[in-house]
């Protein structure tokens, strides 16, 4: 049997399991395995172990569970309430305004959290309510809370960055500055389409009466500082780290130690607060670890096959492509896995074939790290299978049905893909401020 036919085999196999609604990380982690001692016998069988050795002395992993325990520890702590309540009454007097206001805190929230299930989360059972008691549109605003809420995978500190930069094995930092523009970017384009469609049609989102806006000076200022201390502690965090004050991990562990001395300070630091903020922060963690273990081990066999030169060998030489034209089928394929796998188990199912093709094909890593992001935050809302929709049904009030919430998401995936393109033929978006900050 040629080693090209055992890894199509391999891949095959893997897909069929994950059909069977087995776990990711054990459907990887069992082909790679099985795969490794069939072909090289009792040494091949202990590339399990020396994978699981092999992440545990991976020092940059200690900022997975510190991201999520900040991320966790605000939302629980209820800023994000106090957030909310700060765009009723300073975004409040404009149409749309607290659309407009909801895009800005899914910004915030990302910057908290750097995972697109947090934002999906508040803005479904926070925002979501009180717009739709307030008179807008349910079909829009099921779509900016969707499409807000994919951005936490893009802007730092994303874990998912964090975790394509260690399979990659390209900076974190790197990735998070070329992540920020692109980030940015998509959430203007959000804002101006919510913008211009409630200033054509003021009824999708009208303004609130000026009783609900009548609010002491300085009862807005103590709302709005509860937006300017997550905000804080990430501009904190992106300092120490930058400026080489810090390591990624030292400044992650900043990170978390501040988000608990605010939610102690703020009055809000319970016992039970804390079990519930680190049984979730285990949980996640937890998760990311085997699903990396397994797809180390899938990636070992993979590369010990020579399964990358086999498709840069197809791809290039026997179907005569050119390397833009094999970088959208890589695109299309992440977007049909998106209908059925989260982004990490998209990321380490093609990482052993993928992130070496793109190198051979003369590509940017970090400039496709921030592709391989947005094309998860499409594949994530693009019915009719996407992660996030059947999410936002399990969370949204019930009025909000599932052909509300696949009508939503069209405007926003149409955002999405632009931004997708217009970064593709305009790499500069994403590699200029990475590029010229660590030139100097």
């Amino acid at each position: 049997m040629s080693y090209e036919f055992i890894a199509i085999t391999m891949f095959a196999g893997m897909m069929v399991l994950l059909l069977t609604g087995q776990r990711v990380f054990a459907v990887i982690g069992f082909v790679g395995v099985v795969a490794a001692f069939l072909l090289w016998g009792e040494g091949g069988s202990e590339m399990g172990f020396s994978s699981a050795m092999k992440l545990v002395k991976w020092y940059p992993m200690l900022t997975v569970p510190m991201f999520v325990f900040m991320g966790y520890m605000l939302s629980e702590s209820g800023i994000a309430e106090d957030m909310y309540k700060a765009i009723h009454v300073w975004m409040g007097p404009i149409n749309g305004g607290l659309a407009l206001g909801t895009v800005g805190l899914m910004v915030i929230i990302s910057a908290m959290n750097g995972l697109s299930v947090a934002g999906m989360a508040i803005g479904a059972t926070i925002a979501l309510p009180e717009l739709l008691r307030r008179g807008y549109d349910k079909v829009m605003m099921t779509g900016v809370v969707q499409g807000g809420s994919t951005l936490g995978i893009l802007l730092p500190p994303s874990v998912v960055l964090v975790l394509y930069g260690m399979i990659a094995r390209v900076p974190v930092g790197q990735l998070w500055l070329a992540g920020l523009l692109p980030g940015l970017m998509m959430a203007a384009l959000m804002a101006i389409y919510v913008y211009v469609r409630c200033r054509v049609n003021p009824a999708l989102g009208p303004a609130l009466p000026l009783s609900e806006r009548n609010v002491p000076f300085r009862e807005k200022v103590r709302l709005l500082s509860a937006g300017i201390v997550p905000l804080g502690i990430f501009v904190l965090m992106m300092w120490l780290f930058l400026s080489g004050i810090a390591s990624l991990v030292e400044s992650s562990a900043v990170g978390a130690i501040s988000s608990a001395l605010v939610a102690w300070w703020r009055g809000r630091l319970s016992a039970r607060l804390w079990n519930d903020v680190l049984q979730k922060t285990l949980g996640i963690t937890c998760m990311f670890m085997w699903i990396l273990i397994a797809s180390l081990c899938f990636g070992a066999v993979f590369d010990g096959l020579g399964a990358v030169k086999s498709i840069e060998r197809f791809f290039l030489g026997d179907l005569g492509l050119e390397p833009w034209q094999v970088l959208v089928l890589m695109q299309l394929s992440f977007l049909v896995m998106g209908m059925f796998l989260d982004d990490t188990a998209m990321l380490v199912i093609v990482a052993p074939l993928y992130i070496p093709l793109v190198q051979k094909l003369g590509f940017d890593l970090v400039w496709y790290g921030v592709l391989y992001t947005i094309t998860c935050q499409i594949a994530y809302i693009t019915p009719p299978f996407g992660y996030n929709l059947f999410m936002m049904r399990a969370m949204a009030p019930p009025e909000i049905g599932m052909r509300d919430i696949y009508k939503s998401i069209w405007p926003f995936v149409g955002i999405m893909a632009a931004s997708l393109i217009i970064i593709g033929v305009f790499p500069e978006i994403a590699t200029w401020l990475p590029n010229n900050y660590y030139s100097k």
